[in-house]
C-alpha cells in the first residue's frame, strides 16, 4: 500500500502550538520565529483542508478538528521516538564484531581491547568482542563492525592507520643462517628462503623458533624486539603497507565504532 507523504515538520509545529496555545511560545521551543510557526500551520491547514486553530478574545484555541487529531499525533510521535531508540540501541551496544589477523590480535590488539573493556562503565562485563575467523571476511556477510588489515591504504573503506608503515629485519639470537619468506614481504634479491610462510604470523613464529631471518611489519615485531626474543638486524625502514582499522561509512558513523576508533587510533 502506498503511504501518504506526511508533512512531519508541520505536524511537529502543530503539536508545539497546541501544547502552548501560543505561536510565540511554540516558536521559542522550536527556535524559530512566530511568523515561521504561523506559516507552517497555514501550510498544514491547506494540506489537510481543515482549520486547526481559531483566535478568540481569550487567545488561541484548537478547533474540534485540531482536537480530534492531537492525541493520535502525539501517540505517533511517541512511536517515532521508540523507533529511533530501538535503532540506536544496536549502535550503542557494547558488542563488537572484528576481523583481524591472528598475529596482530595477539601482539598488538588484544592488550588494547582489554584496556578499552576495563575502562567501560561496567568493566569486563560491559563489552563483548566477537572475532571473525577470517580476517578478510565480507563486512555484510560476517556482520562486521570493524576489520584490521595489513594494506597500503583504506581503499573503498574508511579507515585510520594504527601504526607507522615501517618494516624491520629480525632474527632470534643464534638463529640459523637462512631466510623466511611470506607473501607481500619480498626478501633481498638473490636470497632463497628456507621457509615460505603463508602469513606474517607464521613468519614471526618461525623467526622466534630460530629457524631463520625475516622481514616483519614493525608493529608486529615490537614486543619480541622489546623482550629480546628477536633482534633487529638493521634499523627499521619505511614500508608500503601498514595495519589499518577499516569499516564502511555506515559502521564508521555509529557511536560504538567511533568510541573504539578514538581509543585505538594513534
Amino acid at each position: 500500500m502506498k503511504r501518504t507523504h506526511l508533512p512531519l515538520n508541520a505536524l511537529r509545529v502543530f503539536d508545539a502550538a497546541a501544547r502552548h496555545l501560543s505561536f510565540t511560545r511554540a516558536a521559542d521551543e522550536l527556535a524559530v520565529t512566530p511568523a515561521a510557526v504561523g506559516q507552517q500551520i497555514r501550510a498544514l491547514e491547506d494540506v489537510l483542508g481543515v482549520v486547526l486553530f481559531r483566535r478568540t478574545s481569550k487567545g488561541l484555541e484548537l478547533t474540534p478538528e485540531g482536537e480530534a487529531g492531537l492525541d493520535p499525533l502525539r501517540e505517533g510521535f511517541l512511536r517515532f521516538e521508540e523507533s529511533v531508540a530501538a535503532m540506536q540501541a544496536g549502535q550503542s551496544s557494547d558488542r563488537y564484531t572484528i576481523a583481524v589477523p591472528r598475529e596482530f590480535y595477539a601482539e598488538w590488539l588484544a592488550p588494547r581491547l582489554a584496556r578499552f573493556q576495563a575502562g567501560t562503565p561496567h568493566g569486563s562485563g560491559g563489552v563483548q568482542y566477537i572475532l571473525a575467523p577470517d580476517e578478510h571476511a565480507d563486512f555484510t556477510e560476517a556482520n562486521l563492525d570493524l576489520a584490521i588489515r595489513l594494506a597500503d591504504g583504506p581503499g573503498d573503506l574508511m579507515g585510520v592507520q594504527l601504526a607507522p608503515a615501517m618494516r624491520v629485519r629480525v632474527a632470534a639470537p643464534h638463529c640459523r643462517d637462512a631466510w623466511i619468506d611470506w607473501p607481500g614481504m619480498p626478501l633481498p634479491e638473490g636470497v632463497s628462503p628456507c621457509i615460505r610462510a603463508g602469513s606474517p604470523g607464521q613468519a614471526l613464529a618461525s623467526a622466534l623458533a630460530g629457524m631463520g631471518r625475516t622481514i616483519l611489519p614493525l608493529a608486529l615485531a615490537e614486543n619480541a624486539l622489546a623482550s629480546g626474543s628477536l633482534t633487529a638486524l638493521d634499523p627499521p625502514e619505511p614500508a608500503t603497507r601498514a595495519y589499518w582499522l577499516l569499516a564502511p561509512p555506515p559502521q564508521w558513523r555509529s557511536k560504538k565504532v567511533r568510541a573504539l576508533v578514538a581509543f585505538l587510533a594513534p
